[in-house]
C-alpha cells in the first residue's frame, strides 16, 4: 500500500516568513519546524525589539529598496502591500504608529506582540509548531518530501524554506536552507553581509564618532571606475562608517572599494562657484567660514583644511588656485577606501541566497522541484532599512501560501 505523506506542507524555519506562511495556508495539515527552542528569535530583535515590520511609503516605490532584485520582488510586493500588512495585524488586534521617517511598529513598541499574533494566526490554521529540532536533510522520496532530523523524519506534498540567511546567527540564521535548497538542485548565489557598517583602511577620524551627515551623497568607485551612487544620511564610527545611507548601500560593497562622499551641502562646480564669488567679494572672509557656510561642521572643515594643505584660519584671498582644486575634492568627494564591511554578527540582513532565475515571482515556487517553496530572506532578495525585510518575508510567504491554496 502505498504510503501518504503526514502532511500536507512542511516549513523549515519559525521567522517571520515561515510563520506568516503558516498563519495564512487554509488548507491541509502544516508542520513548522523550527531548531531554536524558541521561534521568531530574530524578530524578537528586529527594530532594537520594537519591530519595524513594513514603511509607510507609498506602494508603487516600494519594489526600488531591494537593490538589483527589485524586478523579482515586483509582483509579491504589489500582491501583498505595506497597507495589507498593517491591516492584518490590526484586524487581529495589533495598533500601529508609524515614525517620522515612515517606519511602522506596533503601537506597543513591542516585538513580541507581533511574534504573538503571528503565532496565534498560525496555531488557528491548526499548524503545528515544533522546536527544538534542527533539520539535517530534506529531498524528494517516493513523490514527496522527506524531511529528516537527527532522530525524527517528516514528510509532505509541499515543502516551504523559510530559513533565513546568515545574518545574527545567534537567533538561527546559520545557512541552513542554502545547503537544502542546493541538496534539491538550486544555486545559491555567494552570500555576503548587507545593512552593515564599513570599516575603513588607515581610518584616522575616530575623534568624530557620533557625527552624522544629512542626506550626503556617496560614490561607490572599484578599479577607479564609479559603479553606482547613493544618497542617505552617514554616522562616523570609532572605526569607519556607519548609517541608513551606509548600510542600505553595502549590498554593493567590497574589501577595496573607494567610497567617495560629499561631506558638504555643494556639488564641485557651485563649491567653486561659491568660493570664487566669496573671494572676489570680500577676500578677507576666512575659508573656516566659507566652509561653514559650505555645510561642514567645525569638525570636518578642520579636516578638510589640512587634507589640502591649507589653515582654515587663511583669508580666501590668499588661497590659491590648486589649493582651492585641493579643496572642492576634499569637501565633495572625500575619498574612504573599505578594508571590510562588518560580519554576519552585526549585519541586519544578508545579501545573496537562492537564484531568483530558480524561483517564479508569482508564487515562489521552484522552477525545478514542483511543490517546493522559499520565502523571505533565503532568497537572493534583501531590502533597505526601514522594514523592507520583513515585508518582504510578509509578502513572499504570502505569494506561497495562496499557491498552495489554489491546489486542489
Amino acid at each position: 500500500m502505498e504510503k501518504l505523506p503526514e502532511y500536507d506542507t512542511i516549513i523549515i524555519g519559525a521567522g517571520p516568513a515561515g510563520l506568516f506562511a503558516a498563519a495564512c495556508i487554509n488548507r491541509g495539515r502544516t508542520l513548522i519546524l523550527e531548531k531554536k527552542e524558541k521561534p521568531g528569535r530574530k524578530l524578537m530583535i528586529s527594530g532594537s525589539g520594537q519591530c519595524n515590520f513594513t514603511n509607510s511609503g507609498p506602494v508603487s516605490g516600494f519594489s526600488t529598496h531591494y537593490g538589483n532584485n527589485y524586478g523579482f520582488m515586483k509582483p509579491a510586493l504589489e500582491t501583498f502591500t505595506n497597507h495589507h500588512a498593517v491591516n492584518w495585524f490590526e484586524k487581529r488586534g495589533i495598533k500601529t504608529i508609524t515614525d517620522k521617517n515612515g517606519k511602522i511598529f506596533p503601537a506597543s513598541l513591542k516585538a513580541s506582540d507581533i511574534l504573538n499574533t503571528l503565532l496565534k494566526a498560525a496555531s488557528e490554521q491548526n499548524a503545528r509548531l515544533m522546536t527544538g529540532l534542527a533539520v539535517q536533510s530534506a529531498r524528494v522520496e517516493g513523490g514527496m518530501f522527506l524531511v529528516e532530523t537527527a532522530d525524527r523524519r517528516f514528510t509532505s506534498v509541499n515543502l516551504i524554506l523559510g530559513t533565513g540567511g546568515l545574518s545574527y546567527p545567534s537567533t538561527g540564521s546559520t545557512g541552513d536552507g542554502y545547503s537544502f535548497a542546493k541538496s534539491l538542485g538550486h544555486s545559491i548565489v555567494s552570500p555576503k553581509p548587507a545593512l552593515t557598517p564599513v570599516f575603513i583602511k588607515g581610518f584616522e577620524y575616530d575623534d568624530l564618532a557620533g557625527v552624522s551627515l544629512k542626506n550626503a551623497q556617496i560614490m561607490l568607485f572599484r578599479d577607479k571606475r564609479e559603479i553606482g551612487s547613493h544618497p542617505g544620511d552617514i554616522v562616523f564610527t570609532h572605526k569607519g562608517l556607519s548609517g541608513p545611507g551606509i548600510l542600505d548601500f553595502s549590498r554593493f560593497f567590497e574589501a577595496g572599494d573607494t567610497l567617495k562622499i560629499n561631506l558638504c551641502n555643494l556639488q564641485p562646480q557651485e563649491f567653486e562657484r561659491q568660493f570664487t564669488e566669496a573671494a572676489s567679494e570680500n577676500g578677507k572672509t576666512l575659508l573656516s567660514t566659507f566652509l561653514r557656510n559650505a555645510g561642514l561642521t567645525r569638525s570636518l572643515l578642520r579636516i578638510v583644511a589640512e587634507k589640502s594643505g591649507v589653515n582654515p584660519e587663511k583669508p580666501l584671498a590668499e588661497i590659491s588656485k590648486q589649493a582651492r582644486k585641493a579643496l572642492t575634492e576634499q569637501a565633495c568627494s572625500h575619498s574612504f577606501i573599505i578594508e571590510k564591511t562588518a560580519g554576519y554578527k552585526t549585519a541586519m540582513a544578508t545579501a545573496g541566497g537562492v537564484s531568483l532565475t530558480e524561483v517564479d515571482p508569482l508564487t515562489m515556487e521552484s522552477k525545478l522541484v514542483e511543490n517546493l517553496y522559499f520565502a523571505g530572506e533565503i532568497l537572493d532578495i534583501d531590502g533597505d532599512t526601514g522594514g523592507y525585510n520583513i515585508q518582504a518575508a510578509f509578502s513572499t510567504a504570502w505569494m506561497a501560501a495562496q499557491a498552495i491554496n489554489r491546489k486542489q
